[in-house]
C-alpha cells in the first residue's frame, strides 16, 4: 500500500522531533520532508509534492495563516494546522488559517503525560491520513468576504421559527458564505455547530463575528434566542433547544463522537418546533447531524445538505442524504437563495398566490 506523503512546518526542533517520531510509527504514512520555516516549506513544495502538510502557527518570518494562504493559491493541498498556544494572536492566526483553506486545526499536548502525548499521536496521525484523501481547490490570496449591497426583499409569514445549521471539517469558509448570502434582516435566530477544538472556540466565535453580518454567542447557560443572532454551541457541551424556546448547554455524552453534535441540536429542534424548524448540513467527516436532520424532515420542517459538488468532506450531509433527511441536496452557492425562496414561497401561499 502507498504510504500518504507528510510534509512537517515547525520550528521547534523538539516537538519537530515529536511529530517525525509518531510518524515514523504510523505505517500509514512516511516523511516527505521537514521545514524550519514557512519560506523553507515553500520552497521544496513543488519539488516533494507531499500529500498532507503538518503546518505550525508560530513561525520565523511567514506565519502559519500566511503560509496556507501561499500553499492554497500557488499549490492547494491538505494542511492540518498544529497550534501551541491559545493566546489570542494564535487563536487569530489559526482561525485565519481555516478560512484560508487549512482543514482542521489541533492543539499540541499541554504538560509531559503520556497519555496526553499518545492521544495527540493517535488524532494528529489519523487527522493526517484522512485530510490527505481531501480534493482541496486553488484560493486566490486576496479573496476575502465582503458584504453584499442588495438583499432580497422578504417578508417572512412566519411559519419557520429558528434555522439549524451544522458543519465540521471545511465548515468556517461554507458557514461564512451561507451566513453572508442571507443578509442582516434574516429574521430567524441561527443555532450553529461547528466542531472544532475548545481551545479555538472564542478565536473562531471572534472571527465569525468580524466576516457575517450577524451578532454571534458561545452558548454557556439557558438563553432565548433573538433573531440577528449566531448561537455556537461548544467548549465540550451540546448544544440544545428546550421546551420553552431557551438555549441551553448540557454535558450529556458525546453523539457520534463528538459533542457539541449537530444531531442532538437537531432532534431538539424537531421535537420543540416541528414544522417550524429549518435545517442546514454542511460539510464534514463523519455522520454527525444526519440523523437529527431526519428528526426534523419527520416532523415537518424543512431540510437541506450541502451537495457533493461543493462538500470539501461528503460525510455528514452525504450520509443525511443517504437517510433520506434532506428535503434538498444543493450546492452551497444555492443553499442561501433557496431558504429566502422558501420565505416568499410561503408569504405567497398566504396571500393566496399574489
Amino acid at each position: 500500500m502507498k504510504k500518504i506523503r507528510v510534509l512537517i512546518v515547525e520550528d521547534s526542533n523538539v516537538i519537530r522531533e515529536f511529530l517525525e517520531y509518531i510518524i515514523d510509527r504510523d505505517p500509514r504514512l512516511e516523511i516527505a520532508g521537514v521545514a524550519g520555516s514557512a519560506e523553507e516549506a515553500l520552497r521544496v513544495l513543488h519539488r516533494i509534492s507531499p500529500d498532507v502538510i503538518s503546518m505550525d502557527i508560530r513561525l520565523p518570518g511567514m506565519n502559519g495563516f500566511e503560509a496556507t494562504q501561499r500553499i492554497m493559491s500557488e499549490k492547494p493541498t491538505p494542511i492540518v494546522v498544529v497550534a501551541a498556544s491559545t493566546e489570542s494572536e494564535d487563536l487569530k492566526i489559526a482561525v485565519n488559517a481555516l478560512q484560508a483553506g487549512a482543514l482542521t486545526v489541533l492543539e499540541k499536548p499541554v504538560g509531559s503525560t503520556s497519555a496526553k502525548y499518545e492521544a495527540f499521536a493517535g488524532q494528529f496521525c489519523t487527522q493526517l491520513a484522512i485530510m490527505s484523501q481531501v480534493k482541496v481547490v486553488r484560493r486566490r490570496r486576496d479573496a476575502k468576504w465582503t458584504p453584499h449591497r442588495e438583499w432580497p426583499l422578504v417578508k417572512w409569514r412566519g411559519d419557520y421559527r429558528m434555522m439549524g445549521i451544522v458543519c465540521s471539517t471545511g465548515g468556517p469558509n461554507a458557514v461564512t458564505q451561507l451566513l453572508g448570502a442571507l443578509g442582516p434582516d434574516f429574521p430567524l435566530p441561527i443555532l450553529l455547530v461547528q466542531h472544532i477544538g475548545d481551545n479555538f472556540l472564542d478565536g473562531f466565535a471572534a472571527w465569525l463575528q468580524s466576516v457575517c453580518p450577524f451578532s454571534v454567542k458561545i452558548v454557556e447557560s439557558r438563553e432565548v434566542p433573538a433573531r440577528g443572532k449566531v448561537y455556537l454551541g461548544g467548549r465540550d457541551r451540546h448544544l440544545r433547544l428546550g421546551c420553552e424556546y431557551y438555549l441551553e448547554a448540557d454535558g450529556g455524552d458525546p453523539v457520534c463522537s463528538q459533542r457539541p453534535s449537530g444531531t442532538v441540536l437537531f432532534e431538539s429542534m424537531a421535537r420543540v418546533l416541528g414544522k417550524q424548524a429549518l435545517g442546514v448540513l454542511l460539510t464534514g467527516m463523519g455522520d454527525d447531524g444526519a440523523e437529527g436532520l431526519l428528526k426534523i424532515r419527520e416532523a415537518g420542517g424543512y431540510t437541506i445538505a450541502e451537495d457533493e459538488s461543493t462538500a470539501v468532506v461528503y460525510g455528514m450531509p452525504g450520509e443525511a442524504v443517504r437517510l433520506g433527511g434532506a428535503c434538498e441536496s444543493l450546492p452551497l452557492p444555492a443553499i442561501a437563495p433557496r431558504i429566502l425562496e422558501l420565505a416568499r414561497a410561503r408569504r405567497e401561499e398566504r396571500n393566496g398566490g399574489g
